[in-house]
């Protein structure tokens, strides 16, 4: 069969598609089919800067930050529903006040002109689909590929559709199946087992109702296989194939804004979530379960898509670094002296010799999972990790010159007022550290324990109010396709919320004029201090509060700290926390300071 792959909007222009890059792979692997892939992202991008002269700042805004407010979704309905002033007026009630005007504005006119653009862009694809259009959907990706499939099944009614993708887990992917009739099938669960045996099936004109997780019609009788209970071991994950990304990255408007990365993915599942699922992560909704790609197979893989494609930079997709690749695939990156950039996802209670590891591998940003500086609410997230913990991860990056993207997580059931105060008045002494991106009151996500367990503390809940704006469903289809829902919120009230986001802002405003480092002088410590709310000292530590510093490296226990150096050690804790030099929460203390220019000497633990 000839294939086409589509990747719709809004999926980043800066990367490729890694789902259309597997299936490429795995349906041509064994020379039966012909696989196209189009990066209609890129070509919307060229349209959308035509149009307006917009660029990436307002693409990723419907990207990535209008995600849990549906908009870049909404923009598309216009073309899904035949509808240029499909519920116009209930999207500017709803979002008047909380999205900039310009951006406001863009999103209407964007909304009216859309159906040209799927018009004329499904004529064009019709000419050369082959026999069937495969479409990604993950985040902001349903209306736009819901709109285009069912122009093309209008164009051409013999021309088959299929939708896979995050988006399609579950119960949200029969139900996008038996509510849009012009979607003839979902591929749920691991693409490169489903969608290789569809295609085989189509061709030979076999039977569909074995193949796991497949959503398919008989006539006009939608019917949904039940998805494989087991998850593809790490030996039959496939390795992309990402076709022309790149060529036509560079043709691409978007070019001159944001250089392309690579997509590269060395494991699925989570090795902590195995073990503690953390209460409000929706994510791997298939499979929980680790499985990571040998060290050899992922350095090769990696090293060959970089040699091909001639990108040095790369985002890791796992959801976390498998540790085992600390002392097996990063050695080899340092030792072969490739100019990695690497982005990736890790466990926020790394030694500072691995995060060292990290850099020296190529590794320049991370997402660690910090979400909380309270160990008590770290404790109800099931994160695994304290608050001190997490300062530490922040104040070694910092030493290391390490990128970190965290938010600040709030609203968990069981919370209380009093683990956000002593946070909150110590966050000024932390302005020199990476700060958080955001702050946000948690989302109720499908697949997540508190979705699935109503005990945990969201009994009542809703499908987010994005999907009643976007899809014409009644109310229990939009229960099945929906991923956010809302609840009552829980935890902390609005005032210390106020609070939080009023410290969260200040961190953020006040990072880039803050500086604080320590250097060793012979038998002294000299920590030279210049931070808007302590002003510009310098603090000099001789003898005992030498030794008592550096014990502070990691996190320590007041009565662990009693035993080495006298109950008289409390006095002076106190005095530098109150000079903002040492962090404390749960009865532990840390110290904050960076090493100036990474002079630290390496010590494990």
């Amino acid at each position: 069969m000839d294939v086409t792959l589509v990747n719709m909007p809004w999926a980043s222009v800066a990367y490729p598609s890694l789902a259309c890059g597997i299936l490429k792979a795995a349906a041509e692997r064994g020379g039966d089919h012909r696989v196209a892939v189009v990066d209609a992202n890129l070509d919307f991008f060229d349209w959308m800067h035509g149009e307006f002269g917009a660029g990436l700042r307002e693409y990723d805004f419907f990207s990535l930050d209008s995600y849990f407010q549906g908009c870049g979704d909404w923009i598309f309905t216009s073309a899904l529903y035949d509808d240029r002033s499909w519920r116009v007026e209930e999207f500017y009630a709803a979002h008047r006040g909380d999205i900039d005007e310009a951006l406001l504005r863009l999103c209407v006119q964007l909304h009216e002109l859309v159906p040209d653009w799927i018009s004329m862009y499904a004529k064009k694809l019709a000419e050369s689909a082959g026999a069937l259009v495969g479409l990604t959907t993950t985040f902001q990706q349903n209306a736009a590929s819901l709109a285009l499939a069912r122009e093309l099944k209008r164009i051409d009614p013999a021309l088959r559709t299929v939708l896979g993708g995050a988006n399609c887990e579950g119960p949200q992917g029969a139900a996008w199946h038996r509510n849009f009739e012009f979607v003839d099938f979902v591929v749920r669960g691991e693409g490169e087992a489903v969608f290789p045996a569809l295609l085989d099936g189509l061709a030979s004109g076999g039977g569909l109702q074995e193949i796991p997780g497949l959503c398919w019609r008989h006539k006009s009788e939608a019917s949904a296989n039940a998805p494989s209970a087991a998850p593809l071991p790490p030996g039959s994950i496939v390795s992309p194939d990402f076709g022309n990304y790149f060529e036509r990255h560079a043709s691409c408007s978007a070019s001159t804004e944001v250089e392309p990365k690579l997509v590269v993915e060395g494991s699925r599942g989570c090795w902590w979530g195995e073990k503690h699922h953390c209460t409000f992560c929706g994510l791997n909704g298939a499979f929980m379960e680790f499985r990571s790609k040998s060290p050899q197979r992922f350095r090769d893989e990696l090293l060959e898509l970089a040699a091909q494609h001639q990108v040095l930079d790369v985002y890791l997709v796992d959801n976390i670094l498998d540790m085992s690749y600390l002392n097996t695939v990063l050695p080899e990156f340092v030792e072969s002296g490739c100019d990695l950039r690497i982005q990736c996802e890790v466990k926020s209670n790394l030694r500072f010799d691995q995060m060292r590891l990290l850099v020296d591998a190529g590794v320049v940003q991370v997402q660690p999972g910090i979400e909380n500086l309270s160990t008590r609410v770290l404790r109800i997230m099931d994160k695994g990790v304290s608050g001190c913990q997490n300062v530490r991860f922040l104040r070694d990056a910092s030493s290391l010159g390490l990128t970190v993207m965290w938010n600040y997580l709030y609203g968990f059931p069981g919370e209380l007022e009093s683990d956000y105060i002593p946070m909150i008045d110590q966050m000024a002494a932390l302005h020199h550290l990476p700060p958080m991106d955001g702050a946000d009151r948690i989302a109720l996500e499908r697949f997540s324990p508190y979705f699935d367990r109503l005990e945990l503390g969201f009994s009542e809940r809703s499908p987010d109010p994005q999907y009643a704006r976007n899809y014409d469903l009644p109310s229990e289809e939009l229960a099945d396709i929906a991923y956010l829902f809302t609840s009552e919120p829980a935890g902390i009230g609005a005032d210390t919320e106020k609070r939080l986001l009023d410290a969260a802002a200040a961190w953020r405003a006040a990072h880039r004029g803050s500086d604080l480092e320590l250097v060793r002088m012979d038998s002294e410590t000299v920590i030279v201090d210049d931070r808007p709310g302590f002003g510009q000292r310098e603090h000099v530590l001789a003898g005992n509060d030498v030794a008592l510093f550096e014990m502070l490296d990691r996190p320590r226990g007041l009565s662990t700290l009693q035993k080495r150096f006298g109950s008289g050690i409390q006095d002076t804790l106190m005095s530098w926390q109150a000079a903002g030099l040492v962090f404390t929460d749960g009865g532990h203390y840390v110290h904050v300071v960076p090493e100036a220019n990474n002079q630290r000497q390496l010590r494990v633990g």
